[in-house]
């Protein structure tokens, strides 16, 4: 049995510096998505709501084998909930996430209702053919793998370690 080797083919960007508007805009959006969180000492525990956040799902980018996978994790989604996109050199993962529960008892009623959508993209290496891209959704991880093409696999070549 042969030893699968993964290999990361994501590219971190520089940090850049912040702008004082995109630190007000911050602010506000962190203040929006929990609004208690400015209140008291920086000690004290931030008080987490859960179902207010936006969704955004942890994403993987790696090469295995002759193909550029996509692992997206994605809890409490239904398939039919989430779209994959892709063109030659981008792929763009989006979908929505609902939920409403609801209690009838006695002497109360209580509705809760949370959503949240999400959009991500990645570029792709251009040597991938986007053509015969598939895809699955099983356990609540979508897994995208693009083969590579020929010409990409021959170009791969081992360096030495001096």
């Amino acid at each position: 049995m042969t030893k699968k080797e993964s290999k990361e083919i994501i590219k971190s960007e520089p940090a850049r510096e912040i702008s004082p508007f995109e630190e007000m805009e911050k602010r506000f959006e962190e203040f929006f998505r929990r609004p208690f969180s400015l209140f008291g000492p920086s000690w004290l525990p931030k008080v987490k709501f859960p179902e207010m956040g936006v969704v955004t799902p942890d994403v993987d980018i790696f090469e295995d084998g002759n193909d550029v996978v996509v692992k997206a994790e994605l809890p409490g989604m239904k398939k039919e909930n989430i779209e994959v996109n892709l063109t030659d050199d981008m792929i763009t993962v989006s979908g929505e996430k609902k939920k409403e529960e609801k209690v009838e008892k006695k002497d109360y009623y209580r509705v809760e209702r949370s959503y949240g959508s999400f959009t991500r993209s990645f570029k792709l290496p251009k040597d991938v053919q986007s053509d015969k891209a598939k895809a699955t959704f099983k356990e609540g991880v979508l897994e995208i793998r693009v083969p590579k093409t020929a010409e990409a696999i021959s170009k791969e070549k081992k360096i030495p370690i001096e």
